[in-house]
Protein backbone atom coordinates (compact mmCIF):
# COMPACT_ATOMS: atom_id res chain seq x y z
CA UNK A 1 0.00 0.00 0.00
CA UNK A 2 1.15 3.60 -0.62
CA UNK A 3 2.53 5.07 2.09
CA UNK A 4 4.54 8.78 3.09
CA UNK A 5 6.70 9.13 5.62
CA UNK A 6 7.56 12.51 7.07
CA UNK A 7 10.78 13.56 9.02
CA UNK A 8 13.15 16.78 9.88
CA UNK A 9 10.56 18.35 12.22
CA UNK A 10 12.03 20.05 14.96
CA UNK A 11 12.50 23.22 17.62
CA UNK A 12 14.95 26.22 16.35
CA UNK A 13 14.60 29.87 16.92
CA UNK A 14 13.25 32.52 14.40
CA UNK A 15 15.81 33.57 11.45
CA UNK A 16 16.81 29.72 11.26
CA UNK A 17 15.93 26.70 8.78
CA UNK A 18 14.90 23.11 8.27
CA UNK A 19 14.79 20.58 5.72
CA UNK A 20 12.13 18.24 6.07
CA UNK A 21 11.72 15.33 3.97
CA UNK A 22 9.09 12.57 3.21
CA UNK A 23 9.63 9.33 2.21
CA UNK A 24 7.16 7.79 -0.41
CA UNK A 25 6.63 3.89 -0.74
CA UNK A 26 4.12 1.63 -2.61
CA UNK A 27 3.73 3.88 -5.60
CA UNK A 28 3.18 2.10 -9.18
CA UNK A 29 4.04 5.07 -10.69
CA UNK A 30 4.26 9.23 -10.76
CA UNK A 31 1.18 10.91 -8.86
CA UNK A 32 -0.04 14.08 -10.36
CA UNK A 33 0.92 16.16 -7.57
CA UNK A 34 3.54 16.07 -4.32
CA UNK A 35 2.83 18.72 -1.98
CA UNK A 36 3.34 19.88 1.31
CA UNK A 37 0.74 21.34 3.95
CA UNK A 38 0.66 22.37 7.23
CA UNK A 39 -1.67 23.08 10.14
CA UNK A 40 -1.33 25.47 13.28
CA UNK A 41 -3.37 24.76 16.19
CA UNK A 42 -6.89 25.99 15.82
CA UNK A 43 -6.04 27.04 11.99
CA UNK A 44 -7.35 25.18 8.84
CA UNK A 45 -4.28 22.89 7.32
CA UNK A 46 -2.96 25.21 4.25
CA UNK A 47 -1.19 24.09 1.50
CA UNK A 48 1.99 25.71 0.84
CA UNK A 49 4.01 24.21 -1.66
CA UNK A 50 3.23 21.80 -4.67
CA UNK A 51 5.63 19.80 -7.27
CA UNK A 52 3.46 18.59 -9.87
CA UNK A 53 4.61 15.43 -12.31
CA UNK A 54 6.32 17.86 -15.08
CA UNK A 55 8.44 19.43 -12.66
CA UNK A 56 6.40 22.88 -11.96
CA UNK A 57 6.47 23.78 -8.64
CA UNK A 58 3.90 26.34 -6.73
CA UNK A 59 4.26 28.35 -3.48
CA UNK A 60 1.54 29.82 -1.38
CA UNK A 61 2.39 33.92 -1.07
CA UNK A 62 2.34 33.27 2.46
CA UNK A 63 5.70 31.55 1.69
CA UNK A 64 7.23 32.03 -1.15
CA UNK A 65 10.33 33.05 -1.51
CA UNK A 66 11.79 31.19 1.81
CA UNK A 67 11.20 27.67 0.72
CA UNK A 68 11.66 25.53 -1.71
CA UNK A 69 10.43 22.39 -2.71
CA UNK A 70 12.44 19.55 -4.41
CA UNK A 71 12.12 15.86 -5.00
CA UNK A 72 14.63 12.90 -5.18
CA UNK A 73 13.20 10.33 -8.04
CA UNK A 74 16.02 7.92 -7.54
CA UNK A 75 15.04 7.99 -3.99
CA UNK A 76 11.41 9.08 -3.84
CA UNK A 77 11.54 11.46 -0.91
CA UNK A 78 10.26 14.65 -1.47
CA UNK A 79 11.76 17.59 0.57
CA UNK A 80 10.81 21.43 1.85
CA UNK A 81 13.62 23.31 2.84
CA UNK A 82 12.91 26.09 4.88
CA UNK A 83 14.27 28.92 5.66
CA UNK A 84 14.35 32.23 8.24
CA UNK A 85 11.55 30.71 9.82
CA UNK A 86 9.43 32.76 11.64
CA UNK A 87 7.03 32.12 14.95
CA UNK A 88 3.99 32.00 12.37
CA UNK A 89 5.25 29.37 11.14
CA UNK A 90 4.96 26.89 13.76
CA UNK A 91 2.69 23.96 12.73
CA UNK A 92 2.13 20.15 11.78
CA UNK A 93 3.87 19.79 8.72
CA UNK A 94 2.23 17.26 6.06
CA UNK A 95 3.14 16.10 2.73
CA UNK A 96 0.40 14.62 0.49
CA UNK A 97 -0.21 13.05 -2.52
CA UNK A 98 -2.93 13.12 -5.22
CA UNK A 99 -3.77 11.22 -8.19
CA UNK A 100 -6.32 13.78 -9.30
CA UNK A 101 -6.05 16.44 -12.49
CA UNK A 102 -7.33 19.40 -10.53
CA UNK A 103 -4.44 19.53 -8.42
CA UNK A 104 -2.37 21.16 -10.89
CA UNK A 105 -4.40 23.71 -9.93
CA UNK A 106 -5.72 23.35 -6.66
CA UNK A 107 -3.32 23.51 -3.66
CA UNK A 108 -6.00 22.39 -0.85
CA UNK A 109 -6.39 19.48 1.27
CA UNK A 110 -9.80 18.31 -0.26
CA UNK A 111 -7.80 17.09 -3.87
CA UNK A 112 -5.13 15.11 -1.79
CA UNK A 113 -5.74 11.31 -1.58
CA UNK A 114 -2.58 10.29 0.47
CA UNK A 115 -1.56 11.76 3.72
CA UNK A 116 1.64 11.32 5.91
CA UNK A 117 1.43 11.76 9.76
CA UNK A 118 3.01 14.80 9.93
CA UNK A 119 6.37 16.65 11.61
CA UNK A 120 6.08 19.14 13.84
CA UNK A 121 7.37 22.84 13.54
CA UNK A 122 8.39 24.66 16.08
CA UNK A 123 9.75 27.89 15.75
CA UNK A 124 10.28 30.53 18.69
Amino acid sequence: HVQLVESGGGSVQAGGSLRLSCAASGYTGNPVCMAWFRQAPGKYREGIAHLLNNGDEGYADSVKGRITISKDNANNVLYLQMRNLQPEDTAMYYCATSSRSDCTWKLVPSVYDTWGQGTQVTVS
